[in-house]
């Protein structure tokens, strides 16, 4: 059955919610239950406990975090700990003779089980549900076992350490993909949290819980509408709105949560990897690449591109092993056949820029920019809309000329959405720059800081008080 969700905005206008994911994470970074139950008393227990035994406490409220929506689940993510821990400490104890075929076979065992888990919940259809985060944690433990095998990193002798690295609750679900370089140390020691600590990961909860509540479920409400209208009924000129409204909302959406959870993060001793660098103020599709995600693509640049050959062995190789990244990129995101129109359009972009586009661009300082903003909204309603007939009909409400504008009822339909919504594209625009924050780094350790720093959040807790608890977009992958 569907459940739908009425959800009153500012301005009184009552709007019919459809669902974004098939399920709910039983525990939300952007909750009540998680804010003021699970987070304090967590953490109180985490620093009352003595250091030498905090990866213990970790571990276990990692575990309670995720069977709260997940119990059915947790047994394949600690299967996943204990199979790759006893394969890569087989590997690196019997690696006397470099990467010879015996630590080949291991590496292939190991990832031959990561990708087969993934694949029979999430492509074979046999599955009765997917697991949450399991995209994500996957690529974790293979990027940890290619480590290994590669010599990067030893085998982790402690089963407790590796478990923890992988089930960290504030990453587990959606990232940031982390190395296991990057923790490597911090889950090691004995981790010392300093006030300054604290303080840098209250900031980013803060900021990353307003991009999600204040930005991004706020102006998700205009896509949503455009989808109880139908696509078939939509101006030219609403559909445009609603391509750059989902766009502002996936950013703000998995942005805000990557930096909650690099905030947790630093409030457990942990430096967490960035991963969005203001991509919307790209000159070009490459440029946009590199700030977006930047984690995933990090992974497959490592573990895909660079093994293919890269750059390195002509443009017929290169845009060879492009064709097999984005394919992989899109797979990863699902199975279904819009991701591979969202990963084609990105490809093309890319190899063309190649070509010759990088270069006019690169010595434009407004046509880059305007390039960006068209491209990429266009691609995310191919990554949005999943019914390939649905994302046809949309597709001819954008350009018009290319299909019919029958069945659309009021072309100016979207004068009343514009007047709704002009002040969040307005705020989302502004938020997607680094102005605000360079703005904000100027009084942070001033009293002022500290003041809007509470007003964002008392605003934050009032949004989660009177609207619903809307789950992050990135859960369904």
């Amino acid at each position: 059955s569907v459940e739908f969700v009425l959800l009153r905005l500012w301005n009184g206008t009552v709007v019919l919610i459809l669902p974004q994911i098939e399920r709910v994470c039983g525990m939300l970074f952007s909750s009540f239950e998680f804010l003021f139950r699970f987070l304090p008393v967590f953490l109180v227990i985490y620093y009352l406990t003595p250091k030498k035994f905090r990866n213990v406490t970790l571990l276990g409220g990692s575990i309670v975090f995720y069977t709260i929506g997940e119990a059915g689940y947790i047994t394949i993510l600690l299967a996943c700990v204990l199979v790759n821990y006893t394969l890569t400490r087989l590997m690196y104890r019997k690696n006397t003779d470099g990467r010879g075929i015996r630590q080949k076979r291991l590496l292939l065992l190991a990832l031959g089980y990561d990708l087969g888990v993934l694949f029979f919940f999430k492509y074979s259809g046999l599955a009765s549900g997917l697991p949450l985060g399991i995209s994500f944690y996957t690529f974790q433990i293979m990027a940890y076992v290619i480590d290994v095998y590669r010599g990067r990193i030893p085998a982790e002798q402690s089963l407790l350490r590796l478990g923890t690295y992988l089930t960290m609750f504030p990453q587990l679900i959606s990232g940031p993909i982390t190395n296991y370089a990057d923790v490597r140390v911090a889950l090691g020691r004995e981790r010392t949290i300093k006030a300054r600590q604290l303080e840098e990961g209250m900031k980013l909860l803060i900021i990353g819980l307003a991009a999600k509540v204040v930005i991004a479920d706020r102006i998700g409400t205009l896509w949503n509408s455009i989808r109880m209208i139908g696509f078939d009924s939509i101006s030219t000129k609403l559909a445009w709105m609603g391509a750059f409204a989902y766009s502002l909302q996936l950013y703000f959406d998995f942005a805000g949560y990557s930096m909650m959870a690099r905030g947790i993060g630093k409030m457990l001793g942990f430096e967490l990897p960035v991963n969005f660098r203001y991509p919307y103020i790209s000159k070009s599709v490459t440029e946009f690449w590199r700030r977006w995600h930047i984690t995933l693509g990090r992974w497959f640049r490592e573990y895909v591109y660079i093994p293919l050959g890269g750059n390195r062995k002509g443009k017929a190789r290169t845009f060879f092993n492009l064709f097999v990244v984005w394919s992989l990129t899109a797979l990863w995101h699902g199975a279904n056949y819009n991701f591979l129109i969202w990963g084609g359009i990105l490809l093309c972009c890319l190899l063309v820029e190649k070509l010759f586009l990088l270069r006019l661009l690169d010595k434009s300082r407004v046509i880059g920019h305007l390039y960006v903003l068209f491209v990429v909204p266009l691609s995310w309603v191919a990554f949005a809309v999943t019914d390939l007939s649905e994302l046809g009909v949309y597709m001819t409400r954008l350009f018009p000329f290319a299909g019919h504008a029958a069945g659309v009822i009021n072309h100016l339909d979207y004068l009343k959405y514009l007047n709704d919504y002009a002040p969040l594209f307005l705020l989302g625009v502004l938020f997607a720059t680094p102005l605000p924050e360079t703005c904000y780094r100027l009084i942070e350790r001033k009293w002022i800081g500290r003041v809007i720093l509470l007003g964002i959040f008392g605003l934050c807790m009032y949004y989660l008080a009177v609207s619903a608890n809307n789950p992050f977009l990135y859960f369904n992958f």
